[in-house]
């Protein structure tokens, strides 16, 4: 394939320079060609990466849903979908970050410019700043995609914008914004994290003990995640585990933390065996932990498992695939019906006598008529130990938004303790490790509900977990307290979301 300059390949004239790396300030290169002479149709791959992220800031649409029919519409080969990819997520990612510095370089407020011309102007910094893209190619590409997308008048603007911009490498921009800003206000330019998630990430990591941890978590939060792949167990002819063996043939990294899990980085995972019946999924390898930890405990015959809040399914089409070999049955609840359908076709793939599905508001779980004996909450949370997989999210979350889910969170307790067999158990996870959505969480319920008791989470999750699995929930600092019996799971640590896992069991009366 011959060399492309518009893309993230090898630069032909990087001349020693790279910006994201906070390189030299050599003169930058860029089109001579008058406006009306330059690029005026949308390069795919750049369009793409557009209409994904202006549908993140215009519907609250999530990028990992989006962006991959982007790339199948525009017919995109490996080399570029894998362009569309970068410039998207790392748009996202970094979006606060780039706002401030085009803030710089405006005689106006951000909050000013057209949404749709700020989305391409975010998607034009970062090619400057962070990517191996020719500045010409960054410069002119991104005003043929305004011209194409938007019209011929913000494409002056955005021209001059961009100009300004590479003026200065990366790491230059960074220091002019923190010259004068806090220690919390530097971290949170420097690796794009609003300023109140650093301040949450920095208590949660010190009550867990890893104060000194904070900039290693920032740093695997914007990296680039990995596909984490389950072969679902129990399926017919042990299908779920040939499916596995499949991508590990294919190119795929069996975990080292659990088992029936591995790790892919080879691309369209559509390509392989296993997937379109259902038998190999996409799913954190986090997620599948604190699932096997709950149905590790001795299980009998004739349970009823309850997951209560299952949407899209991911969870729930293991529990339900571990409920088949067990021979008892799994509830998934789910509040959204278009999310219950969504459930269901995760279940498909598992013999439907092993399972059900209700549409329903988890508070009113009670309705059923039924206890259960093994609960799960996988609890609707800030989702700030998902970062890397969502990076919009940093910036669609606000404070605001954690006083109306702790609130959820603690009905949504109470509700599943109501309908919790004595001795039976009750699994609360959440991907965030916010203190108030996780420990906090744990202890005001164990002060309303003196039926319950928090066990250690860490003993079933080393009982499931393979040695390096095992070493890595033993070794290093043991919180005190309630946070000391629940497990929290960390990007820089085990490479996995940031779940946070506690189990309570219900007293007999």
């Amino acid at each position: 394939m011959t060399e492309n300059p518009n893309r993230s390949g090898p630069r032909r004239n990087d001349r020693g320079r790279q910006r994201s790396r906070g390189g030299g300030n050599q003169p930058r290169q860029y089109s001579k060609a008058a406006p009306s002479q330059r690029a005026r149709r949308a390069d795919p791959a750049r369009l793409a990466a557009f209409r994904t992220v202006t549908a993140v800031s215009r519907d609250d649409a999530y990028a990992n849903l989006v962006l991959p029919e982007q790339i199948r519409r525009a017919k995109l080969d490996k080399r570029d979908a894998g362009f569309a990819t970068e410039l998207t997520y790392g748009t996202l990612r970094a979006a606060g970050t780039y706002d401030r510095i085009i803030g710089q370089c405006i005689d106006r407020k951000i909050a000013d410019l057209d949404a749709p011309v700020l989305d391409a102007l975010r998607l034009g910094v970062h090619q400057l700043l962070a990517m191996r893209t020719d500045d010409h190619a960054a410069v002119n590409e991104t005003v043929g995609l305004v011209r194409d997308q938007i019209g011929a008048g913000p494409g002056g603007f955005v021209n001059a914008v961009l100009r300004k911009v590479a003026e200065k490498p990366l790491e230059a921009w960074i220091e002019e914004l923190t010259a004068d800003a806090d220690p919390t206000e530097t971290l949170a330019i420097r690796h794009a994290h609003p300023a109140w998630v650093v301040r949450a990430l920095r208590q949660s990591l010190k009550l867990h003990g890893r104060g000194d941890d904070l900039e290693s978590l920032l740093e695997a939060d914007n990296a680039a995640p990995e596909v984490h792949l389950v072969g679902l167990p129990g399926l017919g002819e042990e299908a779920g585990q040939a499916a596995l063996s499949s991508a590990v043939e294919a190119g795929a990294v069996p975990s080292e933390l659990i088992e029936g899990a591995a790790v892919y980085r080879g691309g369209d995972i559509g390509r392989l065996a296993g997937v379109r019946d259902g038998a190999l999924r996409v799913q954190d390898i986090g997620s599948q932990w604190v699932a096997q930890a709950l149905a590790e405990p001795a299980v009998q015959m004739g349970e009823r498992w309850l997951d209560l809040c299952a949407g899209p399914g991911g969870k729930a089409a293991l529990l339900a695939a571990l409920a088949a070999q067990y021979e008892v049955t799994l509830l998934a609840n789910e509040p959204a019906p278009h999310r219950a359908e969504l459930v269901s076709k995760a279940l498909a793939a598992v013999d439907e006598s092993a399972w059900g599905v209700r549409t329903g508001d988890g508070r009113t779980i009670a309705e059923t008529g039924h206890p259960f004996d093994r609960i799960l909450i996988d609890a609707p949370c800030t989702g700030l130990g998902a970062l890397r997989r969502r990076p919009e999210s940093r910036w669609r979350r606000q404070p605001k938004h954690l006083a109306e889910l702790t609130v959820l969170q603690s009905e949504l307790l109470d509700a599943a303790a109501d309908v919790l067999e004595p001795e039976g158990l009750l699994a609360y996870v959440t991907c965030s490790p916010h203190h108030a959505e996780t420990v906090l969480q744990i202890e005001d319920v164990l002060k309303r509900r003196p039926e319950l008791t928090l066990l250690d989470a860490a003993e079933p999750m080393r009982e499931v977990a393979l040695p390096a699995g095992r070493s890595l929930l033993t070794e290093g600092p043991q919180p005190e307290g309630s946070a000391g019996k629940t497990v929290q799971l960390w990007p820089h640590i085990h490479g996995t979301d940031a779940m946070f896992f506690a189990l309570l069991q219900k007293q007999p009366e």
